[in-house]
């Protein structure tokens, strides 16, 4: 039976052509690449050729040799599927150690999904995905695929290292077409250049290939993708996408397309609404303030869902109909909100945005269409350009967070795109001030009352808490401040100040027994409770640094409690004093006692930005002085 078995593995590894057939044991990796790997791309072919304006293939054959769990994901397939996207002839095999066959999937294997995300441009979209359940290492995962996709207008980035810990040692990427289609490519990070040929029958080939590429090594404080990451883009210079045709050779051009074939006529308003909307503002005199009328009507009126209209999941819902049904998607409710204002007179830009915690522009260079997942309003006032985000029904007027702050984006206009930046919060406008006044008896109980300011990015910080029932709430609470052992809250509320520069402020009232521990006519507690740096908090030591630093977000975070100690004790231990300035950042920490009041400070900043590779060991020590400060604890003893 097992040698069946195998003689039926081995006739269907025959089935998946070339790489099947190769040895993949996992022994003939080159040992140079295997320095911070956690998988091998062995043998990868992508292939796109275009047929049509309307019609284009893509294929890719694989093998990766997964050598630990940290590398599990690049064996992970997920594929895209829509009345506008076909998988065909989807086929794979498992490798064991010694490359030998131990199992099989196809198409049928796949679980299916929607390939929705809560914020794509792309809401119409499945998924098929197939998650390999072998935990023994190393394993090769060897499969093949093709997707027909029927549009011309945006293709497949190549990505052959797609993210920290992968090593190539084969990968090959080609771009067939006639040649009356033209391309722009844009290589990023890639060690050659193309080679561009062309066959006895007119076609033009583009192709790229990859061997021996060492994986970047993870590393904390890493910067963005696309300063470490092979990749080639590829835009066409004219398309087809649902019967509608374009060119495009720069944002100027696709913005444009998008404003003509895309964006107008859709954001007539019905009569009814109109009126409502002079009501509402024609007695405002101040273009901003009418703004914020109406973006908050739109706020109250609608909610978001994810829906699928349009060409490609790129066009909106018709403004009218979201006045009808009162929900939309990103796309639908900025073109609402475009809609209602341009009845009150206020000029407005549709916005694609690539949205997520890393702050990703568009590439000033190089415009193509898959640049953006997200859609977000801009309002152009003569003297302060206001930013929106129309999908939430509570965040303030003008304010964007960390979701869409600090990069360049793509603005649709009639004149054409123009790429615009949006707002950037600096470390001094993301501030969070923790202020308490406790006070500690002599069993060691500790009452009191704590305020906490969030601003900037910190804005949001419990917006998921003040939708939550009271008890929730609390619970979060309890787990947020666990420094503050046996805690238990009395009182809690959130004020949220949502004018023009939004703010939250939470305010606690709380007890805590046996906060502090008593005994030998001494008392001994953490004096910092509330905001610690941790020990998982340290970036950990390395001796060979590969890359520069790079901060996301700078912040500014203040503490200062006030303690009312009990009467006739005096401090047993050195006083706190710490007090750190690096170019990325600050850091102090300080108390003092005067009578039975210790008053403890605390400021950290760090500044957003790059810094020299050489500065980790800094920002390794930085950060463990800071936790040193944090970890202090108070010894009082007790007068004779």
């Amino acid at each position: 039976m097992l040698r069946i078995n195998l003689i039926a593995f081995f006739l269907f590894a025959l089935c998946l052509g070339a790489n099947a057939q190769q040895n993949y044991d996992a022994s003939l990796i080159p040992k140079e690449l295997l320095p911070y790997a956690s998988a091998v791309v062995r043998d990868e072919e992508q292939s796109v050729t275009v047929e049509s304006l309307n019609s284009t293939l893509f294929h890719i054959k694989s093998a990766i040799t997964v050598l630990n769990k940290n590398g599990d994901d690049a064996a992970h397939i997920v594929l895209e599927y829509n009345n506008r996207i076909v998988i065909k002839n989807v086929k794979g095999i498992i490798l064991n150690a010694a490359g030998i066959p131990i199992s099989k999937f196809s198409e049928s294997d796949f679980k299916d999904a929607y390939g929705d995300d809560g914020f794509s441009l792309f809401q119409d979209v499945r998924v098929k995905y197939y998650y390999p359940a072998v935990t023994d290492y190393p394993y090769t995962i060897v499969y093949e695929y093709e997707e027909r996709f029927k549009q011309t207008l945006a293709f497949p980035d190549w990505e052959p290292n797609k993210g920290t810990g992968i090593a190539v040692e084969k990968s090959s990427y080609s771009f067939t077409c006639k040649p009356d289609f033209k391309i722009r490519y844009k290589e990023i990070n890639m060690p050659s250049g193309v080679n561009i040929s062309t066959d006895n029958d007119g076609l033009k080939t583009y192709s790229w290939h990859i061997s021996n590429l060492k994986a970047v090594k993870p590393e904390a404080y890493i910067s963005l993708p696309y300063n470490y990451l092979s990749m080639v883009k590829i835009a066409p210079e004219n398309f087809e996408d649902n019967g509608i045709k374009g060119s495009f050779t720069n944002w100027n051009q696709l913005g444009k397309w998008m404003y003509d074939k895309i964006l107008i006529n859709r954001q007539a308003i019905p009569l009814a609404t109109e009126q409502y909307i002079h009501q509402l503002t024609d007695t405002i005199k101040n273009p901003k303030l009418k703004a914020k009328k109406i973006y908050e009507y739109v706020q109250g009126k609608t909610h978001y869902v994810s829906i699928q209209v349009g060409i490609g999941g790129y066009q909106p819902f018709l403004a009218s109909d979201v006045d009808n049904l009162n929900y939309g998607d990103c796309k639908a409710l900025v073109n609402y909100t475009q809609g209602l204002l341009r009845v009150a007179g206020i000029e407005s830009y549709y916005c694609e945005v690539k949205s997520g915690q890393d702050k990703v522009s568009f590439l000033n260079n190089f415009a193509s269409m898959d640049q953006g997942d997200h859609i977000i309003l801009c309002i152009p006032f003569k003297n302060d350009t206001t930013w929106c985000d129309c999908t939430s029904q509570t965040i303030p007027f003008g304010y964007l967070g960390s979701f869409t702050d600090d990069r360049d984006v793509l603005a649709c206009t009639a004149e054409g795109g123009k790429l615009l930046h949006t707002p950037k919060y600096t470390p001094q406008d993301n501030l969070l001030l923790h202020k308490a006044a406790f006070t500690i008896n002599e069993t060691g109980d500790l009452s009191g009352t704590m305020t906490s300011l969030f601003k900037g990015i910190n804005y949001e910080k419990r917006d998921g808490e003040i939708s939550e029932s009271q008890k929730d709430r609390v619970k979060y609470i309890k787990y947020i401040y666990s420094g503050i052992n046996n805690m238990d809250v009395e009182k809690l509320d959130f004020i949220q100040d949502k004018g023009s520069d939004p703010s939250t402020t939470e305010n606690i009232t709380l007890n805590a027994a046996e906060f502090a521990s008593v005994g030998d006519n001494r008392v001994n507690f953490r004096i910092n409770p509330v905001n610690r740096i941790s020990e998982e908090d340290i970036p950990p030591q390395v001796h060979n640094r590969r890359t520069d630093v790079y901060m996301n977000d700078g912040y500014t975070v203040e503490d200062e409690i006030t303690y009312t100690l009990p009467p006739g004790y005096h401090l047993d231990s050195m006083p706190l004093t710490t007090d750190v300035k690096k170019p990325f950042g600050s850091f102090s920490a300080s108390m003092k006692i005067e009578g039975n009041k210790l008053t403890y400070k605390r400021k950290l900043v760090l500044v957003n930005g790059t810094y020299p590779k050489d500065s980790y060991q800094d920002l390794v020590d930085f950060f463990q002085s800071a936790a040193d400060a944090d970890d202090y604890s108070v010894a009082l003893v007790k007068n004779n």
